[in-house]
């Protein structure tokens, strides 16, 4: 009787062993990786220009739009460490993508407006989430688009208009589109526009991450709105469970010109 219980407590643990051996395991802790890196401006950094001067009578709607001094957005480069900000990072295509980033956790991204400026200047849009045209400003403003792929947009915004306006772009674009007023023609963005979870822009260091990679050759494109292509391609290899990272990317001055 004992060794019949005892062999039936045998079977039932190899059971369990066969069981266990049977699931699969966690890919995403295996499979996926993530990049990191900076891109540095290779030469002396040049001075911000003071796009509009604070006061200056020739500035439409001045009372707003130069209540105080605003420098140009277009090259922002960090004198501490030259990394060069508002640069954008993505994977040119995205063959599989991690299970917790197939869809968008948040599905609208707002874009404001106050002194007469853009906020943010440049941001990545997934397809799958609108974008929320606001203002801050007690001036009337204009959001024009010019996409390549989605149907441009080009609607007037009423003054502190909180509410907002949604934009739906439903096609990934290859490079960056950008976004004017043509009420106050220096006003100017970018929207990077994907249909993948593998787009940053660099932070105010120039630095940038990208999590959940699928493991292998990832190919990537850079793009800054001064130089177009950073580097026209960037091939790395993803290590499984790992972070690899690219380090100092300098980019010539030259570039920018």
């Amino acid at each position: 009787m004992q060794k019949m219980y005892l062999s039936q407590i045998f079977v039932a643990t190899l059971l369990i062993c066969g069981v266990n051996l049977l699931v699969p395991t966690d890919v995403s802790a295996e499979g996926w990786g993530t990049v990191t890196g900076q891109f540095v401006y290779d030469g002396p950094v040049p001075e911000r220009v003071v796009q509009r001067k604070k006061g200056d009578a020739n500035i439409k709607d001045a009372a707003v739009c130069a209540k105080g001094d605003h420098f140009n957005n277009d090259l922002v480069i960090n004198p501490k460490n030259n990394g060069i900000q508002n640069a954008f990072m993505f994977l040119k295509k995205a063959k599989v993508i991690h299970p917790d980033l197939k869809s968008s956790k948040d599905k609208t991204v707002v874009f404001d407006q106050k002194g007469c400026t853009f906020i943010p200047h440049a941001m990545v849009v997934r397809t799958d989430q609108k974008v929320l045209v606001k203002s801050g400003d007690p001036v009337g403003h204009n959001t024009h688009t010019n996409p390549f792929r989605n149907e441009p947009v080009n609607f007037m915004m009423n003054p502190n208009d909180r509410k907002g306006t949604e934009v739906a772009n439903v096609i990934g674009e290859k490079y960056p589109t950008k976004v004017t007023c043509d009420i106050h023609p220096w006003m100017t963005a970018y929207w990077l526009i994907v249909d993948h979870p593998y787009a940053v822009v660099t932070d105010k260091d120039g630095k940038f991450t990208i999590k959940n990679l699928p493991a292998g050759k990832n190919v990537f494109g850079s793009w800054h709105e001064k130089s177009g292509h950073l580097e026209k391609t960037i091939t790395v290899d993803v290590k499984a469970g790992e972070t690899v990272d690219l380090g100092k990317i300098k980019i010539k001055a030259s570039k920018f010109k």
